[in-house]
């Protein structure tokens, strides 16, 4: 038996869809920040009113210079933070408005998934 085709959809559209680009972008800024390490480190950068230096910000998380490095890298590559080299240490400072800008991206993403109407 053959279904009649409907003129109208079936089910309601959503108003706004998030488009396969904007997905990938959201995901790729959550993925980052779903590491604890380097949500750990931004979260003390942000909360710094200056440049923190990679040997304090070693002894806030438990894993060893080399792998702080890596993930101050990745914000780094983000644009989320800027590093200075003082000496024979780098100081890392938190990018505020890259971080805002991040912010409001996600909190669009989200508003469109939850059927917000923030973005």
């Amino acid at each position: 038996m053959k279904l009649p085709l409907l003129d109208t959809p079936c089910c309601n559209t959503p108003a706004t869809a998030i488009d396969a680009a904007e997905v990938a972008d959201l995901t790729a800024a959550l993925e980052l920040l779903s590491h604890p390490i380097r949500l750990t480190l931004l979260a003390c950068l942000a909360g710094s009113g200056e440049a923190v230096c990679v040997c304090d910000l070693e002894a806030l998380v438990p894993v060893k210079q080399p792998t702080v490095s890596h993930h101050l890298k990745l914000l780094r590559e983000a644009g989320l933070v800027e590093s200075e080299k003082r000496g024979l240490w780098v100081h890392y400072s938190v990018r505020r408005d890259a971080l805002k800008r991040l912010e409001g991206r996600i909190s669009a993403g989200l508003g469109r998934l939850t059927g917000g109407s923030d973005g």
